[in-house]
């Protein structure tokens, strides 16, 4: 019989070696690159486009606008990306640093809650006209001073300015149709790109692993009544279930996610499926069965290890899809409402009576190098777990 903790170090050694020939390939270190500059960017967003100052000097007195008024969302964000730095080295469960990630966020986003609320009423023209008129005695802002829905009501007119024509202000990728800064609000559309993509992706690998995993290790009648399940869903078409919901319930990043997610199951499903339907005859899993060990950790750790190499391919692209998916909706004028969105921003290029080239330009090329990236990885994944696939990258 196999030793669980020699079946661990297999499936280790087995993950490490498809990791390191993934990225092996140009194309996985370039996409790779993009993601890890796109997480970063969304992480630290607010300290990088805000028109709050991050450090005042009012008569000699210290204090620190934005902090005061960092959201829940942020500071949970900010804690699970340090957390999991720390944490990533260390040798631990999957699961069971996903469990410390997800406590100490919000722990730290409820703690903060406790002894920081955020101003209920934002007026973001008082720094700059108590800055006007010398109130202060210096200031430190981010590197993009406008916050996404700063609207610079102070300023004018200030609705579809191309990049760099107000000597005045510096607005690198000009200004949306209610003139707030397109670089501030890109910077902060990137997290709701990866929010939905994420989640969305990780709402569907949860419910294939688990009806995929089930139907491949019992087979017989579960099997037939699951893939009956997935052919029923995979029949329903996800934008046009989007359409509905928004009709009904109105804009919600959540019911984006969650209906993604309840779509797009039935292809991990298939691919879980067929591995344990290779799997359950193997000798370590009849082994497993044998020494009474119970169904939950033959299934998810004995089987799963072996098995989820395809599914993580498929991932990959799933999280493309998604943001797609988001794109598409807001492109269409049905995505969320007042929060940034790169196709929100994506619309506004043809929505006025003229073409404004620079809010068809950066927002597209954000989305068409994000869904690229993804597409690298996911390429680059597929060939070093196939090999019949198999490339000198």
């Amino acid at each position: 019989m196999i030793k669980p903790s020699s079946m661990q170090r297999t499936a280790r050694s087995y993950s490490a070696t498809v990791l390191k020939d993934t990225f092996r390939r140009w194309g996985a270190r370039v996409g790779l690159i993009w993601l890890v500059f796109l997480v970063c960017i969304a992480v630290f967003a607010p300290f990088i486009a805000n028109s709050h100052p991050i450090l005042v000097s009012d008569q000699g007195q210290f204090y620190s606008p934005l902090m005061s008024h960092l959201s829940f969302a942020d500071v949970g964000i900010l804690a699970a990306f340090f957390v999991s730095v720390l944490i990533f080295k260390i040798r631990l469960k999957i699961y069971y640093k996903f469990l410390i990630i997800i406590s100490f966020s919000l722990f730290s986003a409820l703690i903060f809650s406790v002894f920081s609320t955020p101003p209920a009423l934002v007026v973001y023209e008082q720094y700059r006209e108590q800055e006007a008129q010398a109130e202060y005695d210096w200031v430190i802002y981010a590197p993009i001073p406008y916050s996404p829905k700063d609207y610079l009501r102070d300023e004018g007119d200030t609705s579809f300015q191309s990049p760099l024509t107000d000597e005045a202000r510096t607005h690198l990728f000009g200004t949306e149709e209610n003139g707030a800064d397109v670089l501030s609000r890109m910077v902060h559309a990137s997290r709701i790109a990866l929010a939905i993509g994420f989640i969305a992706t990780g709402i569907a690998m949860l419910l294939g692993i688990i009806l995929g995993g089930l139907m491949g290790f019992f087979s017989g009648i579960i099997d037939l009544i699951g893939m009956r399940l997935v052919e029923i869903f995979e029949a329903i078409p996800t934008l046009f279930l989007l359409l509905t919901f928004i009709a009904f319930f109105g804009r919600s990043l959540y019911i984006m996610m969650i209906i993604i997610g309840l779509t797009s199951w039935p292809g991990y499903a298939r691919y879980i499926r067929a591995e344990f339907l290779r799997l359950r005859q193997q000798d370590f899993v009849q082994a497993a069965i044998a020494s009474g060990l119970p169904l939950w950790s033959v299934l998810f750790r004995h089987m799963l290890p072996n098995g989820i190499a395809p599914v993580l391919v498929a991932a990959s692209f799933g999280v493309a899809s998604a943001i797609l998916a988001e794109a598409t909706l807001s492109f269409l004028g049905l995505g969320l409402v007042d929060d940034p969105s790169w196709g929100q921003m994506l619309n506004q290029a043809v929505r006025s009576s003229t073409f404004n080239w620079w809010m068809a330009v950066f927002p597209g090329g954000a989305i068409f190098l994000t869904v690229f990236a993804y597409n690298l990885v996911g390429e680059a994944m597929r060939d070093a777990i196939d090999p019949y696939l198999e490339k000198n990258g």
